[in-house]
């Protein structure tokens, strides 16, 4: 299978990257992680590990790379180098509004900006609330283009009893989004109460 990207920028939402880059490992699916500094940052303050470690672990499957955002020459820089797409998770609104503008001075943007031009699956999660005027315009701009826009909205529907229920729940439908899987498991999977 070609391999997905997975970009981590700079915004609240850690725990989303880590278990969409987990779930994709879990399948065997080849996996590249680009992540901002600032990503890194903000993984400190919301994980119990740092960002180093979880790449340790990471690395320890052989199909897992990773490149620094400023590898500009990197293979996903190109749109020559084979990908099934890519999600954002987390996405900043200034990675947004760069992508929306054709500004690509990373490698996580660059990589997002190949999928757009190469027509693949690019799923961005948004983490920002409330949403103004221009951040709806520039995720509007992104949609019409072809990137999925998917914020992480919790299911209540399914009655989640944590933060890892409603993450498990994000995942799948990141997954699905991005083609690696057909559909979403059974509600029950999810571990939450069954509807009254």
């Amino acid at each position: 299978m070609k391999p997905v990207i997975v970009g981590i920028s700079g915004a609240s939402g850690s725990l989303i990257a880590r278990q969409t880059v987990d779930a994709l490992l879990d399948r065997r699916i080849p996996t590249i992680v680009v992540c901002s500094n600032y990503a890194k940052l903000v993984w400190q303050e919301e994980m119990d590990e740092t960002f180093s470690a979880r790449l340790s672990v990471w690395r320890e499957t052989p199909h897992f790379t990773y490149h620094g955002a400023q590898e500009m020459a990197a293979p996903i820089a190109s749109g020559t180098f084979p990908t099934s797409g890519m999600v954002i998770a987390p996405c900043s609104m200034s990675s947004a509004a760069s992508l929306a503008h054709g500004v690509a001075n990373n490698l996580l943007l660059r990589a997002a900006d190949v999928c757009l031009k190469e027509r693949r699956n690019l799923v961005l999660v948004p983490r920002e609330t409330p949403l103004h005027a221009i951040h709806l315009e520039n995720l509007a701009r992104l949609a019409r283009m072809g990137a999925v826009i998917m914020p992480p909205d919790p299911p209540f529907y399914l009655k989640p009893e944590g933060i890892e229920d409603i993450v498990a729940f994000f995942v799948d439908r990141i997954l699905v989004s991005l083609g690696v899987e057909e559909s979403l498991p059974e509600r029950s999977q999810y571990g939450g109460r069954p509807p009254t």
